[in-house]
């Protein structure tokens, strides 16, 4: 492959992009677009997206399927685009071109034979006899007033092992008003380096020929192949959103967009903005995951994890390419976790518009990093409310210390749990069963205060557990407790990723408020959560 192409773009001129989403990707395992979904998937593409073709349906297959391509049919011909849908029909006595007719459509991809053996082992005929009824469907097709388009099906394999069969055909195809041929790798066999010779042959023995090229995944080399292709002379590519397709899938449409236009300056018509609004529609419709490391469109290509990598975007966009993620509608984030570091942080904090000193800063980037090490993920949604659990309450509680506790559960026995707190620079132990790890912990230390000071332990008044209003992950549950005693009543709240040590952190909490109050004899209004 010339790798001066880059430099040398007189070959590339601008490239038609056809997705094929609705009709090859639907033959992926276990997808079924019901008549609704395609239509508003064939909406986006070609309003939004603005492919220049789509590809919605095998002819005959199903009432169904009729019902959506009349659909995507009528809606294409009030935006002008009838022109742009597609359907693949075969040649089978015209009645894949009734078929379509009857939709509404004038656009036919004839599927014929591009390798010797599928003419004579699967349709059982001579090239001559192929060739005739190829010419025949033309024809009626023509007759119908339609655009007639060609797929030479199983090309690979016909220019690899039967190039004079191959041959034969296009030297009679190229005579007939075929306005696009279309060149399948159906069994996905070809290499970068093959593509561009087997595409170069083509294009020199056909020069005057639209050449589309339609890459399959085996070898997860469907994207290297389209370049090579285009590389080589083909005008059009075919894709899929996602990369759906049978077995492996078809070419991505959203890398095969970026690389054609950053690596190689191709011109397409592909708004890219609109790219990951796409994948997710198609994502939800099929019902096959996007993986997170999927470029362009995955959860995490636009986050970076690394502190370091934080720490150079701020200096310089070091860790940044021309893959930024405002081009594509989305936004870059700094993952929460350990390894995060202080950079990662302040990013996300200048986000929400947070604004800490130093020291503060370092006392979240701790605590979050002590979370990381319990769980694998912490949103900037959680953030907010880790800053207030770090901040609002790191004051030093002089009066009463959790030294230590253990809490422990089995079947069939109740829970234990053994506390050590020290009140007034003096350490007490107790321990106690309960109806659960928190309700032993309680108990434990009303124990303590009861027998051991003999003093008087607030009662629990309500328990409420939640994950953190606006957050997305279970990184953190928020346990709010509300405490009463006569008049007076405490509202406490702890977070914490494990529920236990968040209601642990919430009574302790209490306790000093409960201490720091006691001798006021006036009543106390239930405390606001902000205001702890």
């Amino acid at each position: 492959m010339d790798v001066n192409a880059k430099r040398d773009n007189s070959r590339i001129k601008e490239i038609e992009i056809m997705d094929c989403t609705l009709r090859d990707g639907e033959q992926t395992n276990g997808v079924s677009f019901l008549p609704h979904e395609k239509l508003m998937i064939a909406r986006m593409l070609l309003h939004d997206i603005n492919v220049d073709r789509i590809e919605v349906a095998s002819a005959r297959v199903s009432e169904g399927e009729k019902d959506a391509v009349a659909r995507i049919c009528r809606y294409a011909k009030t935006i002008g685009k009838l022109d742009s849908v597609e359907v693949l029909g075969f040649v089978d006595n015209n009645k894949s071109v009734d078929w379509i007719a009857e939709c509404g459509g004038h656009v036919i991809n004839l599927l014929a034979k591009g390798s010797y053996k599928h003419c004579t082992q699967q349709l059982k005929m001579s090239p001559e006899e192929h060739l005739a009824h190829i010419k025949q469907t033309i024809d009626y097709a023509l007759s119908k007033n339609f655009t007639v388009n060609l797929y030479l099906e199983d090309w690979s394999s016909g220019m690899r092992d039967s190039r004079d069969y191959l041959f034969m055909m296009m030297d009679e195809l190229v005579k007939l008003p075929i306005k696009r041929f279309l060149l399948p790798d159906t069994l996905g066999i070809l290499n970068p380096l093959q593509c561009v010779e087997y595409m170069r042959l083509m294009v020199r023995r056909y020069p005057n020929t639209h050449f589309d090229f339609h890459a399959h995944n085996d070898y997860d080399l469907a994207v290297s192949n389209s370049l090579a292709a285009v590389l080589s002379g083909a005008k059009g590519l075919h894709v899929t959103v996602n990369g759906l397709g049978e077995r492996c899938g078809n070419a991505p449409l959203a890398s095969v967009q970026v690389i054609l236009k950053d690596m190689f300056e191709a011109k397409t018509n592909i708004k890219e903005d609109r790219l990951n609004d796409i994948s997710r529609l198609v994502e939800g419709y099929s019902g096959i995951a996007v993986a997170p490391n999927t470029p362009v469109v995955g959860d995490n290509v636009f986050t970076q994890v690394a502190g370091v990598h934080a720490d150079g975007d701020n200096k310089d966009k070091l860790y940044c390419n021309d893959l930024v993620p405002e081009r594509f509608g989305r936004h870059r984030e700094y993952a929460l976790g350990k390894n995060s570091g202080k950079a990662n942080i302040v990013q996300n904090l200048n986000e929400l518009g947070l604004e800490l000193t130093p020291e503060q800063t370092k006392a979240v980037t701790k605590r979050i990093t002590e979370l990381g090490d319990r769980k694998q993920l912490v949103t900037q949604d959680d953030l907010p409310y880790i800053v207030s659990d770090v901040l609002k309450h790191s004051a030093p509680e002089d009066k009463v210390k959790l030294v230590s506790y253990m809490v422990s559960t089995s079947y069939g026995l109740k829970p234990i749990a053994s506390v050590k707190v020290e009140i007034d620079g003096k350490e007490y132990e107790d321990q106690s069963t309960g109806d659960g790890q928190y309700d032993a912990f309680v108990k434990a230390l009303r124990n303590i205060y009861k027998v051991k000071l003999g003093k008087t332990f607030p009662l629990l008044d309500n328990y409420q557990v939640s994950i953190p209003p606006g957050g997305r992950t279970d990184a953190l549950v928020q346990t709010v407790i509300t405490w009463r005693e006569g008049n007076r009543i405490w509202r406490t709240r702890g977070l914490d990723a494990d529920q236990t040590e968040a209601a642990i952190k919430a009574t302790l909490k209490m306790i000093n408020m409960y201490e720091a109050d006691k001798s006021d004899e006036q009543p106390v209004s239930p405390r606001n959560l902000d205001m702890e």
